[in-house]
């Protein structure tokens, strides 16, 4: 198959890529860096380069495709004061809309689409509204456009936020947490279940979640600090003030703190995983303890 993904080598692509050109489709990937062409092609692929705000070039790079992964990387810099709510947002449908028009002019009939747990929720749910926005525009493609929502649970790489905690407080933090309920998902995992819509040939539109693990806050802080060499590290629920305070040290602009203290408002009060537990997953193959020793590399390297 010829397939085209967008993402350049990015958390999910990188190992999506390597799946791909492992299973010998012929792989061509977006990137915006031409300093990035070199390592696309030691991988097997193909670089394209441009940028999503191009519809022209996104739509002869669509070309004869037999399926394209589309994905969405809106926020660069966390403490820019121009990265808030309304400006990602803006830009998200943008770059979606970018997508319908280069789907349509190519006439690719595939898609996957990486969008995210929370996706189903009109409100409450951070930024992610950006990937409930998609949703609902990728939709309005023609019916005979067949597409796969992708939604994985929380990235695993996300816990590298607390490393700083951990070393300054000597636990971690955060507004869910203790017997909340967490699931997590590797990035490996979640570029499997692509690969599998990618190839697939079922038709019309289809919701897929990818997780890796469940377990309670607590349960994670035993596996991460059996990891690190800390077995006492504990898993501390604050309020969202403090969590505000934080974000803010961490040098988070003010407008996106507080749309991280949304999302994680509707974690722990359970609301981000309820569409989740209606349509649960089989889960991943990768486990907490297997990406525990990635953390306890970057916790030793810091």
């Amino acid at each position: 198959m010829k397939i085209i993904i967008t993402g350049s080598l990015g958390y999910v692509s990188t190992p999506l890529i390597k799946e791909l050109t492992k299973k010998g489709h012929s792989v061509t990937v977006i990137s915006s860096r031409t300093e990035k062409q070199a390592a696309i092609e030691a991988m097997g692929a193909k670089a394209a380069i441009g940028t999503m705000e191009d519809v022209d070039f996104l739509t002869d790079t669509f070309k004869g495709a037999d399926a394209v992964y589309c994905m969405l990387a809106v926020v660069s810099n966390f403490a820019d004061p121009n990265n808030n709510a309304s400006a990602l947002i803006t830009r998200g449908n943008a770059i979606t809309n970018n997508y319908v028009q280069a789907i349509e002019r190519s006439g690719v009939k595939r898609v996957v689409y990486l969008s995210s747990i929370g996706a189903d929720m009109e409100k409450e749910s951070g930024l992610i509204i950006n990937h409930h926005n998609a949703e609902n525009t990728l939709n309005k493609l023609p019916a005979d456009v067949n597409i796969s929502f992708i939604r994985p649970t929380v990235f695993y790489r996300n816990l590298f936020a607390f490393v700083h905690a951990i070393k300054n407080q000597g636990n971690i933090t955060s507004m869910f947490g203790v017997n909340d309920r967490t699931v997590f998902v590797s990035a490996i995992d979640i570029a499997g279940a692509i690969v599998e819509e990618l190839e697939s040939e079922d038709t019309g539109r289809k919701v897929r979640y990818v997780a890796s693990e469940e377990l309670t806050s607590n349960e994670m802080a035993v596996i991460l600090g059996a990891a690190i060499g800390m077995p006492g590290l504990k898993w501390v629920s604050i309020s969202d003030e403090q969590q505000l305070n934080g974000y803010k040290a961490f040098g988070m602009n003010d407008n996106l703190a507080s749309q991280y203290i949304e999302m994680n408002a509707s974690i722990h009060n359970g609301k981000f995983y309820k569409d989740y537990d209606r349509n649960k997953p089989t889960l991943g193959k990768v486990k907490l303890k297997e990406f525990a020793k990635e953390f306890a590399a970057v916790y030793h390297q810091q």
